[in-house]
């Protein structure tokens, strides 16, 4: 048989992990790439390795269909693997999320032998899912050219380069350069190379290649403005840009329309920014269409962009999943970050959502612990905060992460070595939480017990007759 001209192979690996959930994951950056290689002509093959959809896993599983929660998300197929040595001291089972290693190698067979094979990252210490993945490739396609990108090459280049067993490291935005390296590998000139300051200009992701498409991720900008000291969005991302509302209108109404999509996930950094001009458009064509469609803000909202309209317009477009991001309500600490909301910020936000429709036990507060130089009683008074507002609170445990502000100051506060093994930037290790007692897990029976509460609607810390009485008895017996 004659083989195919220009195949490309791209391949989103297994999460290696102590845990890992299907909180609305897609490889989206490999799709947009996807997209525009086959823009250009190129035929691709995706093998995802975390699709839980796929038809030999499911037969494994002796299930129609997998293990589901609410609006598409679920729990990964997991396999207990022998841990890192760097983790020997941490008590609990290791494993490879996603697809057996034996399905991987048969989609690997069926292949015909492709020109280029893209491979992407995930978290930095999840790199030995792709780092399996290139040895698996490897040995089934030995003179292929590998190249490597996504988050993981992008925040540890150097240690992909000696590490990875990939060709080519690509870093930051990859769909420009993962063309051109494609075009020169296979001798092939690409006519469409879409223009970086113009999102429009991009190819909507190719979802073609999956099982199903149960629900679809959204990006509407690339970026954030905030720089806020924990993250590496500008280390990702070149620069703040957003596409055109109706631009990503009519990405949604396609979807809704011909694949029959239901459920939306913005994927952005930075949504509510530039509110008026961006997010206020796009809720007003939803709305205006009388579409029956949900959608979820997993990454976390800007308290400071939400006013009683916006909070409105987001109620009844129809997003259900409203999770705020609050990274301190300690003045000299928030100075410091570039934050995207003071306390006040996040009540007044609070306030307006409630006002809108939401019942507080559908808001959720992600709270930062385990920050460089983070005392135990500032992630106490976050807490008691968030309860106080009404909200359910969703601790998000630090992970130091390259060419932040704060792993700067854990390098130097800390003496944490900038060059060790990206498995210690795992939050399970939490290397900056403050020793001895209450301990994390005290902190997480804390939380479970004011969610568990607000569930039931309850809130003892809301001035109400009940909460009153309580913190009278309390006092009475303290």
């Amino acid at each position: 048989m004659k083989k195919r001209k220009n195949n490309i192979v791209l391949i989103n690996p297994w999460i290696y992990d102590f845990a890992a959930f299907d909180l609305w994951v897609k490889p989206l950056g490999l799709l947009y790439i996807d997209a525009l290689l086959r823009r250009n002509g190129y035929e691709t093959h995706l093998i995802d390795c975390l699709d839980r959809y796929h038809p030999e896993l499911l037969k494994l599983q002796g299930r129609r269909r997998p293990k589901r929660k609410r609006y598409g998300t679920g729990p990964f197929h997991k396999e207990v693997i022998e841990k890192p040595e760097v983790y020997r001291n941490i008590k609990r089972r290791y494993g490879r999320y996603g697809i057996t290693e034996e399905i991987f190698q048969e989609e690997l067979r069926a292949l015909e032998s492709p020109d280029v094979i893209l491979v992407t990252s995930g978290m930095t210490y999840w790199y030995p899912g792709p780092f399996r993945v290139i040895r698996l490739v490897r040995e089934c396609f030995p003179g292929t050219p590998i190249i490597l990108g996504g988050i993981y090459a992008t925040l540890c280049p150097d240690h992909a380069k000696e590490h990875s067993g990939a060709d080519t490291i690509v870093v930051g935005e990859g769909e420009q350069e993962a063309l051109r390296l494609v075009d020169e590998l296979t001798g092939q000139r690409s006519s469409y190379w879409p223009d970086p300051e113009n999102l429009d200009s991009y190819p909507w992701p190719d979802y073609t290649s999956g099982h199903r498409l149960e629900w679809m991720p959204l990006l509407t900008s690339r970026g954030c403005p905030y720089r806020c000291s924990y993250c590496a969005s500008h280390k990702l991302y070149r620069a703040f840009r957003q596409r055109h509302p109706q631009n990503v209108f009519e990405e949604i109404e396609y979807a809704y329309r011909t694949m029959k999509v239901r459920n939306f996930v913005f994927y952005d950094d930075a949504l509510l920014v530039r509110a008026e001009s961006h997010i206020h458009p796009l809720l007003d064509e939803v709305t205006n269409r009388n579409m029956s469609c949900t959608f979820h803000t997993p990454n976390g909202l800007s308290p400071r962009d939400i006013d009683e309209v916006l909070a409105d317009k987001l109620f009844c477009a129809g997003f259900k999943t409203v999770r705020l991001s609050f990274e301190t309500g300690d003045i000299e600490r928030h100075k410091g970050m570039n934050s995207q909301g003071t306390a006040e910020e996040l009540a007044f936000a609070i306030d307006c959502l409630e006002c809108a429709g939401y019942q507080t036990k559908e808001l959720e507060v992600y709270v930062l612990v385990g920050l460089p130089g983070q005392s135990f009683e500032e992630m106490m008074e976050r807490i008691v905060f968030v309860a106080k507002c009404g909200a359910k609170i969703r601790l998000a445990l630090y992970s130091p992460i390259p060419g932040t502000m704060d792993w700067e100051k854990g390098v130097q506060l800390f003496d944490f070595d900038a060059q060790a093994d990206p498995l210690l930037h795992n939050n399970t290790l939490l290397p900056f939480f403050p020793s001895g007692n209450p301990s994390l897990e005290q902190l997480q029976g804390l939380v479970k017990i004011l969610n568990s509460a607000i569930d039931q609607g309850v809130n003892v810390l809301r001035p109400s007759t009940l909460s009153k009485t309580f913190l009278n008895a309390l006092e009475k017996w303290d």
